[in-house]
Parts: C-alpha cells; sequence; structure tokens
C-alpha cells in the first residue's frame, strides 16, 4: 500500500474582505482579550460561506471551511471547481506561500510550486541564475542543478533569453521557464495551478506530456486546471471544491460529474421540470419541461446506437417573441460540445411570433457512440437576444449496440461518434 505523501486535517482559511494586511489593532487586541480568558477566537466563529453569488453580509469569509483528505504517493489529484472556490487557496497553503487559519497539513517530500506568474523567481536575476535559486530552495546542490541545466532550458523553449533578467520576460516565456524548473528538479511533489493556460497549445501539450513522464516516476502531481479534458487525461483522482467546501473526493471520472452540476441532472425521468433550474443571467424562465422521444413520439429514458430520437421542450411566455431560433445543444460529460443544431441552420427559418409551443430537434440518425450526454436549451430572439438558456437542463444515456450487424457491440473505445463504414484489405 501506498504511504501517504499529504494528509491535510480539518483545514480552514479565513480571510477579511477588503483589507490587504492581517487586520487591525483592534481587531488584534479583540483576538488577545479572548485568549487571555481562554475564550475561542471571536472571528473564527464567523459562517460566512465563500459564495460569489451572494452580497457579503459580513466581513470575514472562509475561503477554505473544514477540508481533510489524504493524497497517496504517486497519485496525480486533480482539483476542479468553479472560480472562487478555493483552489488556488488550497495550493498556496499546501505549498507554504501562506498559512492556514486552522487545520493540520503533513507533506511527505520536498515540494515544487508553480502558481501565480511570478512566484519563485526573482525579477533581477537571470534565467539562468534563478533554475539554480529554485533548485537551492528545493535542497539540491550545484552539481544536481548544473546535471538539469541543459535539459531545462531546452524543454523551456527560452535558450536565446536564458542570461537575461527575467523580468524582461513575456508572461509566456516566464512560465516555460517556470514549469520546466519545476517539473525537472525531481521534487517529490509537483503542485501545478491554472498558470499553464499561458503557455501557447503546443506548450501545453508538451507540459501534459512531462506531468504524465513524472507521475509515471511515482511522483506525486497535484493539478489545478479548468480544462476538464486535461485532468481527465491526466489525473487518477480528482477533489471537487465548491465555496471553499470538499464537495467530493475520490476517483476522477466520479469526480468530473459533480464540476457539471450533473447529480442535478442525470436522474432518470420521463419529463424534467425545469422552469425553476438556474439560468445565466439576464434571461427569462421560460423553458418549463423537457423530454426524450423516439421517431414514433413515444416518452424514452434512454435510446441506442444509431437510433433516431427527438429532444423536446415546452416554453411558455407572458410577452410576445418574435423572430425566435431554438436552439438544441449535445455536449459530454466533460463539457465538450458534440453537436449543436438551430431551426435556422436544419431549415432556413425563423419564427416570427409565438408565446408558448413546444420545441422539437429530431436526428433522424445519429452517430453519438454509447455513453452519457448532456443537452442544453436555448431560445434566442433574433439578432442575438437571448430569452432563455438552460446549459446541462438534462441528460441523455445512448446505449452501446450490434450497429455492424457482425454480433459485437459497438460503443467502447470507439470516441463520441461512430460513422458507418468498413475494414478490409485489397
Amino acid at each position: 500500500m501506498a504511504e501517504i505523501a499529504i494528509k491535510v486535517e480539518e483545514l480552514y482559511k479565513q480571510y477579511k474582505l477588503g483589507m490587504v494586511n492581517t487586520g487591525t489593532i483592534s481587531h488584534d487586541l479583540n483576538r488577545w482579550w479572548h485568549k487571555l480568558r481562554g475564550k475561542e477566537d471571536p472571528y473564527q466563529l464567523v459562517t460566512v460561506t465563500n459564495d460569489r453569488t451572494q452580497k457579503a453580509s459580513n466581513e470575514y469569509v472562509w475561503a477554505l471551511n473544514n477540508i481533510s483528505f489524504d493524497v497517496k504517493a504517486g497519485e496525480v489529484l486533480g482539483i476542479i471547481g468553479k472560480n472562487g472556490a478555493g483552489k488556488s487557496t488550497l495550493l498556496k497553503v499546501l505549498s507554504k506561500v501562506t498559512g492556514p487559519t486552522k487545520g493540520n497539513i503533513k507533506v511527505k517530500g520536498r515540494i515544487a510550486s508553480l502558481l501565480e506568474v511570478g512566484t519563485g523567481f526573482h525579477p533581477e536575476l537571470s534565467g539562468r541564475e534563478n533554475i539554480f535559486l529554485n533548485g537551492a530552495i528545493l535542497g539540491m546542490t550545484k552539481r544536481e542543478i548544473a546535471s538539469k541545466l541543459d535539459e531545462i532550458i531546452s524543454f523551456s523553449g527560452v535558450d536565446k533569453y536564458i542570461d537575461t533578467p527575467v523580468k524582461r520576460y513575456s508572461s509566456g516565456m516566464y512560465v516555460r521557464l517556470a514549469f520546466a524548473v519545476a517539473a525537472h528538479l525531481e521534487p517529490e511533489i509537483l503542485i501545478i495551478d491554472e498558470v499553464l493556460a499561458v503557455g501557447d497549445a503546443e506548450f501545453q501539450k508538451k507540459c501534459l506530456g512531462k506531468m504524465k513522464d513524472v507521475a509515471q516516476q511515482g511522483r506525486t502531481v497535484l493539478f489545478v486546471s479548468h480544462n476538464i479534458v486535461a485532468v481527465q487525461q491526466l489525473c487518477t483522482k480528482g477533489l471537487f471544491l465548491k465555496n471553499g467546501c470538499l464537495e467530493y473526493h475520490g476517483d476522477i471520472e466520479k469526480t468530473l460529474p459533480h464540476y457539471f452540476d450533473f447529480e442535478n441532472v442525470s436522474a432518470k425521468k420521463d419529463v424534467y421540470d425545469l422552469s425553476e433550474k438556474v439560468r445565466s443571467n439576464g434571461v427569462a424562465k421560460v423553458i418549463k419541461k423537457a423530454w426524450l422521444e423516439n421517431l414514433d413520439n413515444e416518452l424514452i429514458a434512454s435510446t441506442a446506437m444509431g437510433d433516431g430520437f427527438k429532444i423536446c421542450f415546452e416554453f411558455a411566455a407572458d410577452f410576445e417573441m418574435e423572430n425566435m431560433l431554438f436552439g438544441f445543444g449535445i455536449e459530454n460529460l466533460q463539457g465538450m460540445r458534440i453537436t449543436a443544431l438551430n431551426n435556422s441552420i436544419a431549415s432556413n427559418t425563423v419564427v416570427k411570433q409565438i408565446k408558448s409551443g413546444i420545441a422539437v430537434c429530431e436526428f433522424t440518425s445519429p452517430n453519438l457512440s454509447a455513453g452519457e450526454y448532456f443537452i442544453t436549451l436555448a431560445m434566442v430572439s433574433e439578432p442575438n437576444q437571448w430569452i432563455d438558456h438552460i446549459e446541462h437542463a438534462f441528460t441523455i444515456k445512448v446505449e452501446p449496440k450490434d450497429i455492424y450487424k457482425t454480433g459485437k457491440v459497438g460503443g467502447n473505445g470507439q470516441g463520441l461518434v461512430f460513422l458507418k463504414g468498413d475494414v478490409y484489405i485489397r
């Protein structure tokens, strides 16, 4: 059984809204007075959740609220969550950039972190000097760092500027060198925040490949990203944060659906009530219900590979809607758009005037592979006025099927779609 590389127990991190320092003298005196009398810190009794959708009602907020989890040595942990969930704060606490308000963290091994652009580099030093500085911080000898130097410089692609002060680097160059240093100096634990998004697509692909190599060498990786496809490809375990709280920790395939609010839409029903489902800002709750039908207009809970189906939704408004487009999108559980269709694309028409009705999108011969898919619904008044929009309104399940009539069930390992065809030798 693998040993524990990181153990986090009842971790809290509190911030005072609007403050850039640790607090005020009056608050410090109040804390000291409570401590003198053996009482709990009065400001740690505050239980305001870090919810960005609500207006602040208190000057203190928990950026991390009672977080506990273990990371085994050699594990690749993907940390996901919406903006403001506490992901970056958690990495900063684990990297000792900032301290926890309460709780315990036990780490076994050296940590190399790539957090915000600029973290860990001295701007006045050259790229080469910063490589040696970072290695020394990790406890490596000059000889050990020198043995990796050429490899780091080559990977980063900043050979020409390696003896230039890094304050003159672009953000992309900065990140390229910072990642190369963090990944090649062989720390036991590698922590990577979303900063890879600064690099170009080619370099991001190169970084993901390097992180796979690092993981295969038995080192521990913590990876924060909104690129869910990358998280799925790289990570074996997942951790989902919501409003500073740990909502789920487990296998990555079971963690990802929480990111898309999958629990609220995945239960198989005949008809989905969408009247109170969360919308984007600035739209009306016009879409009331949605369901799935076969081509014979019969209500179904799932379909099979190659079988036609209809996505339907009922809408009703208390105003006349003009020049309407009705849109339907299909995405996989990682949020990748597979297809989208509206009446303008399908039949070159718009609906001139309407208040209520049932919109239907009919796929007569879909090529979806077996699996689960999100359905997104939209109503737009041309030229570009959103009436209603429900992202991930509900899910449909596509069952495996012998679509090639060979006695073998298709769907596994075929990707998102299948194409009718044949394989032969000539």
